[in-house]
């Protein structure tokens, strides 16, 4: 195991571009593919980039928020003192990597945006507070818990498909959740990676002279450095209301009052717009003033450049994949190959590939939705099936795709070479058992 991922870990920092740079290389790959496999041009493909471009604007302002509405609860008082009470249950760097493991899929299947910024704050609480543990497996183990997010509540296919009115309830009708996120068969593959994934990850721990420890004292934020006193009596107005604990706490009442009101009128339904106002309006009540929240919002967004300059880059390429029709090529060539009894196994595998391409879950079944329910129907299997064999595929290969790693990178400080050398075992590991779970339940 140690040798495997020395291998992959060389192969990474030898290798893997900076994420910019990979998705620039992504861009030319899916040029090149589809002037060969569709009847698009290059003047064809050329509009379908530009004209996809600005398609995730909304989606990025999103995850940006998801970074620093993250980053700002961590960062104040209250929260780092629950954290570090969590934290303090690890005594060992093993047990710093089950923990986080554990808590970051939990989280995950609760919501995916929740899981993906718990899990990195918590991992850097763990590095702070445990000696010798390996900074880059811990990052990487707490990403490996977002390979549950479409088994879990906030799995955008199985959720669209259990919604009145979505595009494909012509063909196939309404299909609950019960279903698809609670089928006995999904629960069995989920209690199954929650416990394969801690183990995986405690196993991958290197050798005591390979492992890459962090001070802990570069991990601190700038933001917990108080600027000096100043007597309210020499205070300006404005600083005045700067320091106020009292806009804080007003402002924080009206959010969490549309917070009981949210969830009573629709019951715990998280999504990301909730997720994110929970956050923020966390975030203001815990820094109690809001010239302490402005710094730390200052320091968190230092953090989203990479998520504001690529996720256009990405929606460009999705632009190509969808309008091009390549993306549908990709999806007939393993519908073409499948029969009865490998077709969501072959489904699983086609979604697994298109998701490097079209990193988002609810656009990727847009485009493979077509063609894998019309095979579906004519091979007369499974219909929930297919869409989780959908789901999981897209899930599965965000272990290796940066797309989705930028906020818990961001927030750790790590380049995507830093932990794909661990969640390339991952990868392995995962795709076997999640393609046996399709072959066999």
């Amino acid at each position: 195991m140690k040798a495997i991922i020395g291998f992959f870990n060389r192969l990474m920092q030898r290798y893997l571009p900076d994420p910019f740079l990979f998705v620039i290389i992504l861009t030319f790959v899916v040029f090149a593919l589809g002037l060969i496999f569709t009847n698009s041009g290059p003047a064809e493909m050329v509009q379908h980039w530009g004209n996809g471009f600005w398609g995730l604007l909304s989606f990025s302002m999103q995850m940006v928020l998801v970074l620093v509405t993250g980053y700002v609860l961590a960062s104040s008082p209250v929260f780092k003192k629950l954290l570090g009470a969590l934290a303090s249950t690890a005594k060992t760097p093993g047990a710093a990597i089950v923990i986080v493991t554990i808590v970051s899929i939990i989280a995950s299947w609760v919501n995916w945006g929740f899981g993906l910024v718990i899990g990195a704050l918590f991992a850097k609480e763990l590095a702070k507070r445990v000696t010798n543990v390996d900074y880059r497996l811990l990052i990487a183990s707490a990403y490996s818990g977002f390979l549950v997010w479409h088994g879990g509540f906030s799995g955008s296919i199985p959720l669209t498909i259990a919604t009145d009115g979505h595009f494909s309830a012509d063909l196939i009708g309404v299909i609950p959740t019960s279903e698809t996120i609670f089928a006995p068969s999904n629960l069995i593959l989920l209690a199954v990676l929650f416990v394969t994934l801690p183990l995986l990850n405690r196993f991958m721990m290197p050798s005591k002279d390979q492992t890459v420890t962090v001070d802990p004292n570069l991990l601190e934020d700038s933001s917990t450095l108080q600027a000096a006193t100043i007597e309210k009596s020499a205070m300006t107005p404005a600083e005045r209301l700067e320091n106020s604990w009292i806009v804080s706490l007003v402002i924080s009442i009206m959010g969490l009052g549309f917070l009981v009101y949210y969830f009573g009128q629709n019951g715990f339904r998280l999504n990301l717009d909730i997720v994110n106002f929970l956050f923020l309006t966390l975030g203001i009540l815990f820094h109690w003033t809001p010239k302490s929240f402005l710094q730390s919002v200052a320091n968190a967004v230092k953090g989203a450049g990479g998520i504001i300059i690529q996720f256009p880059f990405y929606a460009g390429i999705m632009g190509m994949m969808t309008a091009s029709g390549l993306a549908a090529v990709m999806s007939e060539a393993f519908v073409n190959i499948s029969n009865e009894h490998t077709f969501h196994f072959f489904a699983f595998l086609s979604a697994g590939i298109v998701n490097f391409f079209v990193p988002s879950g609810g656009g990727q079944w847009a485009v493979q939705a077509p063609v894998m329910l019309e095979a579906a129907q004519t091979l007369d299997v499974s219909i929930a099936k297919t869409a989780l064999a959908v789901s999981w595929g897209d899930a599965w290969t965000n272990m290796i795709q940066p797309f989705w790693a930028l906020p818990a990178l961001a927030i750790a400080g790590l380049k995507a070479k830093d932990i794909m050398g661990f969640c390339v075992i991952v990868l392995f590991v995962s795709g076997a058992i999640i393609s046996l779970a399709f072959l066999l339940l």
